[in-house]
C-alpha cells in the first residue's frame, strides 16, 4: 500500500516544487530554445519530429509564452522565450513557416554561410533565395560563422575574419540579419586570459549577443550578453520533458 502511494506523493512534490520555483523567480526569466532539424519522423537527437514540435509549439501558444527576436529584447515579462534553429536546413523552410504562423510564434535561424554555399554532409540546406524569402514577421536571421568551426581552436585573427565573412556574404545577398552569434558546437575561448580578448573582438565587429548551450535559464537584462545559454531540445523529448526544460533547463537525469 505504501509503495502504491510513492508515485502520487512524488507527483505532488514535483508540482508544488515547480510552483514555488516559479513564484520565487516570476519575471525576468529568458528561456532560449535550441533546435536544428524538423522531419516527419525523428531518428536522431538533432531532429525533432513534426508531431513533437507541433505539440511543443501548441503548448507555448496555449500557455501564452511571449516569443521574441533578439532584436526585440527590451522588456521583461513573465514568460519570455526565444526559439532558435541552427544551420539553415531546408526542412526548416518546409515546415516552420506554417507552424509559426499557426501558433503565432517567432524563430531565429542562425546561418553558417559556408553551409549554404557548399552544403553540409548530405543534408539539403536552404538557398540564399529561400532565406531571403522568409517572412520577417516570423523569422529573424542571425550569425553562425562562415566555416562553422570550433572557435576554441582558432586564432583571434581567423575568428574575426570568419565572422566578417559571415556578415559580408549575408550583406551581399541582401539578407537582413541581427548581429547575434551562435557559437558552433557551443564552443568559444572561455579561459579567463582568453575570454575577454575574444569578447572584445565580438564587441569590435558589433555583435550584440552570443549564445552557447549551457542548458540553463537566463535572466534579462543580462550582464553577460556573450554567454547566453540555450536549452537543447532533443528529437525524442516527451512533452513532459519539454515542460520541465522550460522551467529548469536540462536536468542531469535527462
Amino acid at each position: 500500500m505504501i509503495f502504491c502511494l510513492i508515485p502520487v506523493v512524488l507527483a505532488v512534490f514535483i508540482i508544488v516544487y515547480f510552483r514555488l520555483y516559479l513564484f520565487a523567480f516570476p519575471n525576468n526569466r529568458l528561456v532560449i530554445l535550441m533546435y536544428h532539424q524538423v522531419e516527419k519522423e525523428s531518428h536522431e537527437d538533432l531532429t525533432v519530429s513534426l508531431k513533437n514540435i507541433e505539440q511543443q509549439f501548441s503548448y507555448l501558444s496555449r500557455k501564452k509564452y511571449t516569443t521574441h527576436f533578439f532584436s526585440e529584447l527590451t522588456t521583461s515579462t513573465k514568460k519570455n522565450i526565444i526559439i532558435t534553429f541552427d544551420d539553415g536546413y531546408r526542412n526548416n523552410f518546409e515546415y516552420l513557416p506554417s507552424l509559426l504562423k499557426k501558433y503565432n510564434l517567432k524563430a531565429t535561424i542562425f546561418i553558417p554561410t559556408g553551409f549554404i554555399e557548399k552544403g553540409y554532409k548530405n543534408y539539403p540546406m536552404m538557398t540564399f533565395d529561400e532565406i531571403r524569402s522568409l517572412d520577417k514577421n516570423y523569422f529573424e536571421i542571425a550569425l553562425h560563422t562562415h566555416a562553422h568551426e570550433n572557435l576554441k581552436n582558432m586564432s583571434f585573427d581567423l575568428i574575426e575574419k570568419d565572422l566578417e565573412k559571415n556578415m559580408n556574404i549575408l550583406d551581399a545577398q541582401n539578407i537582413a540579419y541581427s548581429k547575434v552569434l551562435a557559437y558552433p558546437y557551443g564552443k568559444y575561448p572561455n579561459k579567463e586570459e582568453e575570454k575577454y580578448a575574444f569578447f572584445s573582438i565580438l564587441k569590435k565587429i558589433g555583435i550584440d549577443f552570443a549564445v552557447r548551450i549551457g542548458n540553463r535559464v537566463n535572466y534579462y537584462p543580462t550582464q553577460h550578453p556573450y554567454e547566453l545559454c540555450r536549452v537543447d531540445i532533443k528529437g525524442k523529448d516527451s512533452i513532459i520533458k519539454f515542460k520541465l526544460k522550460l522551467i529548469f533547463g536540462r536536468l542531469k537525469l535527462f
